[in-house]
C-alpha cells in the first residue's frame, strides 16, 4: 500500500511525465517518389537516391536507369525496353573503378563485354551476335 502511495503522490505532484520517441522506421514505400513517370527511390533518410529511371505506363524500367552509392557515385547505368534489359550497360566497382561495359539485346548479352578487377586488370568476354 506504501508503494502504492508513492507512484501516487508523484504522478500527482505535477511533473510532466517523460515520453520517449521511437526513431521513425521508413517503410519501403516511404523511400519512393514517381512524377511524371520519373520513378525515384531514396536510402533511407532520404538524402541521396538509389535508384532513378523512366517507366513506361505499365510501371516497368523503360529508357536509361542508374544506381548510385549511399555516397552519392553513380554506380551503374542500364538501359530497359519495357522492363527488359536493352542497350549499353556499364557497372562500377563501389571505388568508382570499372568493373564491366557492355550491351544487351532483348534481355542477352551480345558482342565484346569488357570486364575488370577492382584494380583495373581487363579481361573480356565474347557473347556473340545474336542471329
Amino acid at each position: 500500500m506504501a508503494l502504492f502511495v508513492a507512484v501516487s503522490m508523484v504522478a500527482c505532484g505535477g511533473e510532466e511525465p517523460v515520453t520517449v520517441e521511437k526513431p521513425k522506421v521508413e517503410k519501403p514505400e516511404d523511400l519512393v517518389v514517381i512524377e511524371n513517370g520519373l520513378y525515384t527511390e531514396y536510402y533511407p533518410g532520404k538524402k541521396h537516391i538509389k535508384f532513378q529511371g523512366q517507366q513506361d505506363e505499365f510501371k516497368q524500367r523503360h529508357g536509361r536507369w542508374t544506381f548510385f552509392s549511399e555516397a552519392g557515385l553513380e554506380l551503374s547505368i542500364t538501359h530497359y525496353i519495357h522492363g527488359v534489359k536493352h542497350g549499353h550497360s556499364i557497372v562500377k566497382y563501389p571505388n568508382g573503378n570499372l568493373h564491366y561495359i557492355g550491351e544487351y539485346d532483348n534481355g542477352k548479352e551480345i558482342g565484346i563485354w569488357k570486364m575488370y578487377d577492382e584494380n583495373g586488370v581487363k579481361t573480356e568476354t565474347d557473347y556473340g551476335n545474336i542471329n
